[in-house]
């Protein structure tokens, strides 16, 4: 399933930010608007992966004209991100070296992440890389 949501990015002192009015709390920055609009939808699948492994439901994604204004926004640009809401999870059995897995598991409980979110979420981003 893809939904796509509204980012807005603004001007700040140290660049560019992007926020997302559906998703409280999602937000991205770049040195320019193409780089916090890029980084955007990396924030925007990690953040509602992590709320859907945690049994949260999506947030209702409105249309561009439907989100206001902030007159305390210096707003530079509106972009649609999409999401794209993971399919059935299929259970593997992996083998890893026991000081990388108990690595992993570290940074994930350290960071609101399930092991498989984690290497899910790490295997997204080395494929976008490339």
């Amino acid at each position: 399933m893809t939904v796509f949501y509204v980012a807005v990015i603004e001007r700040g002192d140290d660049g560019y930010f992007a926020f997302f009015p559906d998703v409280p709390g999602c937000t991205s920055a770049g040195d320019t608007v193409q780089e916090a609009a890029r980084h955007a939808e990396d924030a925007l699948q990690g953040h509602l992966t992590l709320a859907l492994e945690h049994g949260e439901a999506l947030p209702a994604a409105n249309v561009l004209d439907a989100i206001p204004v902030d007159p305390e926004v210096t707003e530079v640009a509106r972009v649609l991100v999409r999401f794209e809401a993971p399919e059935r999870a299929i259970r593997v059995n992996i083998t890893l070296p026991e000081n990388l897995l108990a690595e992993i598991d570290r940074y994930a409980k350290g960071h609101g992440f399930t092991r498989s979110g984690l290497l899910a979420q790490a295997a997204r981003e080395h494929i976008r890389a490339d």
